[in-house]
Order: C-alpha cells, then structure tokens, then sequence
C-alpha cells in the first residue's frame, strides 16, 4: 500500500468514497501521477495539475492554475485565491462526471502547452 492509498484509507466517510472515486478518474488520465505534498495528494503530469483537499464533510479538488480555466462547466471557484480555483464534493453523487472530465483534459492540456507561472509579485525595495 502506497502512501496515497493509507491516507484515503484513513479518511472518514463521505470523505472516503469521494476521493477514491476522483483519485481513480485522475489516474485513468496517462501519465498521471499521485503523491503525498503538504500532507495531502497532488496530481501532476509534468508539473503539479491539481490536488484534493478533506473540506466540511467532502473534498475539494482544486486546480493549480485554475485561473486559466474557461470553466466554461460553472463548476470551479477561487474562494479569494488568485491563480487556484476548485469545486467542493459533499457526496460521490454530487460528482457530474461529464463537467468534471472536461475541466480535467482541458488542466491537462493547459499543462502540456502553458508553464505555470504564478501571482505576479511585488518587488521588494531594498
């Protein structure tokens, strides 16, 4: 058993079968990776494309640029964050596989094509 596999192990129910269900959608994608990063998973192809995070009783699953998302779907909020946008699952049927599969290929088209480049930052004044 992976490190991945015991912490969604580890969770409580509905959190359990939420992020199993999207855990298996993000690894059907090729070359998609999962690891264990600030105590939580990410998944990345070339560089970190999303992760999941216990939130109230479900998981959100945030995009690290999803700021540059159409989100044409409705489905992704920035919550006051500038760049990461994400959508919070309270069950498993809350989960519109369509919409989300969408949002999905598109981060990992913006992956192959885009660097990630962050919040521009303030230049400090020496």
């Amino acid at each position: 058993m992976d490190a991945v596999e015991a912490y969604i192990l580890d969770l409580e129910e509905p959190q359990r079968s939420i992020l199993e269900y999207l855990h298996q959608l993000l690894l059907s994608h090729p070359e998609v990776t999962c690891q264990i990063r600030y105590k939580i998973p990410f998944y990345s192809r070339k560089k970190w494309v999303c992760y999941t995070n216990p939130r109230e009783g479900g998981i959100e699953l945030a995009f690290i640029q999803g700021a540059e998302l159409s989100n044409e779907q409705g489905l992704l909020q920035a919550r006051g964050r500038k760049m990461v946008t994400g959508v919070v699952f309270q069950s498993v049927g809350d989960i519109p596989e369509a919409a989300l599969l969408e949002v999905i290929q598109e981060a990992l088209l913006l992956d192959e094509v885009a660097p990630y480049n962050g919040p521009k930052r303030k230049k400090r004044k020496r």
